[in-house]
């Protein structure tokens, strides 16, 4: 279609007739995500409230199924890159992310642990190292003021405010560390995600939320038994980038299930669905 018919089909959405504004609204949907720039143009330009709300609507639902578009491929890669799948979970409140900003900003935080960090000593010691400039220097925190808000899982925001949950906070740690050559994963424990040093026969734990506090396996024992629950090797040992991707989304289900939410936890559902293997 070219621009004239776009823009004779994007002036029908405010039709009294119902079954034309549905056709209206399938025939742009199957245009795909090429279409959402001219559409945020048309809203711009209309005069129309109930044709800037459905077109508010169809920009969001393009950028949704982009979205699933992106993790679906990042999955199919193989997940390599925990900051891609980082950046594709906060383009769900913040479509026009830029994902070279973030990396330029991971980037710059490494460096600044860097000009701090000695290399040399115990894993502990470097760990403590890493600390000391990741919450002192750099004022990372937990979020406990606004502990379900969904801007807890969004890294661009708690990039930005240095305050996150768990998970979000785990992952810019670990984006960091690993630029540093220490080798720390993510650990799925139930309700507290957390960080594992493991190199060889060296590996402990490391609690991102609570200031990096350093902990054993016996510490773990010792938490699962306090929520009665059976030891699973997933509990001690590290976990995927995909993994970690799905918790945040499970995460952000939960935060708007908090704020009562109800489309979004359909759509979240839906987009946690298209990297959860049908054996997972």
């Amino acid at each position: 279609m070219d621009e004239k018919e776009i823009k004779a089909l994007v002036s029908l959405l405010d039709d009294e007739d119902s079954e034309v504004t549905t056709l209206v609204e399938e025939k742009i949907r199957s245009l795909g995500r090429g279409i959402i720039p001219f559409l945020e143009t048309e809203w711009e330009e209309s005069f129309s409230p109930i044709a800037q709300r459905r077109i508010e609507e169809l920009i969001h639902e393009l950028q949704v199924a982009v979205m699933i578009d992106r993790l679906t491929e990042w999955k199919n890669g193989g997940a390599l890159d925990l900051l891609e799948g980082m950046w594709i979970v906060a383009t769900y409140q913040y479509p026009d992310l830029d994902i070279e900003k973030l990396q330029a900003e991971i980037d710059q935080l490494r460096y600044r642990v860097w000009e701090q960090f000695e290399d040399e000593g115990t894993p502990v010691e470097q760990v403590k190292a890493m600390n000391g400039v990741f919450y002192g220097t750099l004022g990372f925190g937990a979020n406990t003021k606004s502990f379900h808000s969904a801007s807890n899982s969004m890294i661009n925001v708690v990039l930005e405010s240095r305050r996150g949950n768990p998970i979000t906070l785990c992952a810019i740690y670990l984006l960091i560390a690993r630029k540093l050559n220490i080798p720390v994963y993510g650990v799925n424990l139930p309700n507290l995600f957390v960080l594992t040093y493991k190199k060889d026969k060296t590996q402990f734990y490391i609690n991102v939320f609570n200031r990096g506090i350093i902990f054993s396996k016996t510490d773990i024992d010792h938490y699962i038994a306090q929520l009665n629950l059976t030891q699973k090797e997933s509990f001690y040992q590290p976990c995927s980038n995909l993994e970690i991707i799905q918790r945040v989304l499970r995460n952000l289900i939960l935060s708007y299930e908090k704020a009562g939410e109800p489309e979004k936890i359909k759509e979240l559902e839906r987009i946690l669905m298209s990297i959860v293997d049908d054996a997972g």
